[in-house]
């Protein structure tokens, strides 16, 4: 413990943001990083407590205390150690994490919790840095094994759960092939997170390293159609499914086929691509340039979809959300250190959205086949169930809407049914505690297998999938012909 009065001494400060005025004009990272000093001081909070309660918070379990106090005495290149040893991408969960570690912080009961999601995204950069040059810890230098096992692993989909499982799987001495059916790596790193919330060189950055340490990625190549799952059966030793949970849901109301009603995830790649420098045709282009807005769900893809229209111009964005407004402060049933069901507003959604809540869809009303208006009513939540209150209906206009409802599971045509593997009543792929799934030596990380959640979730997940596939690889040849 730095400072043993550093949490009464020093309030918490959050990083900086642009002004609104000026980041909406264009789509870098909207963060301004703090200052080494401004980070020391806000690390000197951490009480180190004898229960850290933030591990319990933190799907990867870091070692949060013992890299606060490396940052107060200014031990960064320590720091790096101790963060990368629990976390391959420390500068992704820096930027785009919601920190639930933070919410289980002690410090959180009288809500000042230490920021620990800046600390962390300061000891990243610094990493970065340091490989990019400057003297310092080599945090992107490659690890590869000291001796190779000759088992052929093939991961599927290059999210954060892929990348996490190929790099440990790698790490393990094994052959790795990570697919991708995109044309570059990253999954929605790349294609669904705004690059005003995360610039896209750091995966580019990461890719390479892992290519160093022995991973062959094959992106272009859509398994289930150029690579078949018997094909992956018969050439690797074992799989892992990364697939993600990228079936969206979707809204079944009249005039949903009208023109202008699209999946968020429709939207957000397109505007992803763009950036990268890829042209979007026009006959299908999705652009929310002086249009009225309506962003149905209020979710982190929500929000993501309100600060790209904002940029692009919009004419309004509206974004509804189908349950209550949360309320303001934690209620008595929910109490630390449980994640606190509050409202929150986003960097996008403080960029100019109107938030309406407890609203439902009824339909969409268009004019030549392109949707103009949406129609609505109000809803009460009764015994878990939604309910239409008589007399609410309200008419919005509406040139675009974005539906950012949630995703329901894995795609199943293709790969999950040509492999044959069982799943669970969610329609997610069923695992045990090592990953594995019913089928022996198929495996499932992330998403694909827990449902839609954080992006924390899948790093934790990739790597806990990879240690079930290493030791299953390792077993003696008689126990794993037993096995299948």
């Amino acid at each position: 413990m730095g400072d043993p009065k550093g949490f009464l001494k020093v309030h918490r400060v959050e990083e900086d943001e642009r002004a609104i005025e000026e980041r909406v004009r264009d789509w870098r990272e909207l963060v301004v990083a703090a200052t080494d000093e401004q980070v020391r001081a806000q690390a000197s909070r951490c009480m180190d407590c004898g229960i850290p309660f933030c591990h319990q918070g933190c799907p990867l379990g870091n070692l949060i205390p013992e890299w606060n106090d490396l940052v107060y005495r200014g031990k960064l290149d320590e720091a790096v150690r101790r963060l990368l040893a629990t976390n391959n991408f420390p500068e992704v969960t820096g930027r785009v994490c919601p920190a639930p570690c933070e919410a289980s912080c002690v410090l959180n009961i009288r809500e000042e919790p230490v920021t620990i999601k800046t600390v962390e995204r300061t000891i990243a950069d610094h990493a970065f840095a340091a490989s990019a040059g400057a003297p310092g810890a080599p945090a992107l230098r490659p690890e590869p094994a000291a001796h190779r096992t000759g088992k052929r692993v093939a991961v599927v989909g290059s999210g954060p759960a892929g990348l996490a499982a190929a790099q440990q799987l790698a790490r393990a001495g094994h052959d790795v092939v990570l697919f991708e059916r995109d044309d570059r790596v990253g999954g929605l790193l790349r294609y669904g997170i705004p690059d005003f919330k995360m610039e896209k060189g750091i995966i580019d950055a990461r890719l390479a390293q892992m290519r160093a340490e022995g991973v062959e990625v094959r992106a272009g190549v859509a398994v289930g159609v150029d690579v078949t799952g018997d094909e992956l059966l018969a050439k690797f030793d074992a799989t892992v499914l990364a697939l993600g949970s990228r079936t969206a849901r979707d809204l079944p109301v009249p005039g949903r086929d009208l023109r202008g009603v699209h999946f968020a995830m429709e939207y957000l790649v397109q505007q992803n691509r763009r950036i990268a420098g890829d042209a979007v045709p026009a006959e299908v282009s999705i652009v929310a340039s002086g249009k009225h807005v309506v962003v149905i769900g209020g979710g982190d893809t929500g929000s993501d979809c309100v600060g790209t229209a904002v940029r692009q111009g919009a004419a309004s964005v509206t974004q509804l959300e189908l349950m209550p407004k949360p309320a303001l402060v934690r209620l008595p049933s929910n109490p630390w250190p449980e994640w606190p069901l509050i409202l929150r507003t986003s960097s996008s959604q403080e960029e100019g959205a109107d938030r309406d809540w407890a609203v439902s869809t009824r339909g969409f009303a268009g004019e030549d086949g392109r949707v103009v208006r949406l129609e609505a009513t109000r809803v009460v939540l009764e015994a878990g169930k939604v309910r239409p209150i008589p007399g609410t209906e309200l008419s919005l206009p509406c040139d675009l809407a974005l539906l950012a409802m949630g995703f329901v599971g894995p795609e199943r045509a293709g790969l999950v049914e040509q492999l044959g593997v069982a799943l669970d009543a969610r329609g997610n792929v069923r695992t045990d505690a090592s990953g594995a799934t019913s089928v022996p030596g198929v495996f499932a990380a992330g998403d694909a297998s827990r449902g839609q959640s954080l992006v924390v979730w899948a790093i934790a997940d990739g790597r806990r999938v990879a240690a079930g596939v290493d030791a299953w690889l390792r077993r003696a040849p008689i126990a794993r012909a037993a096995n299948g």
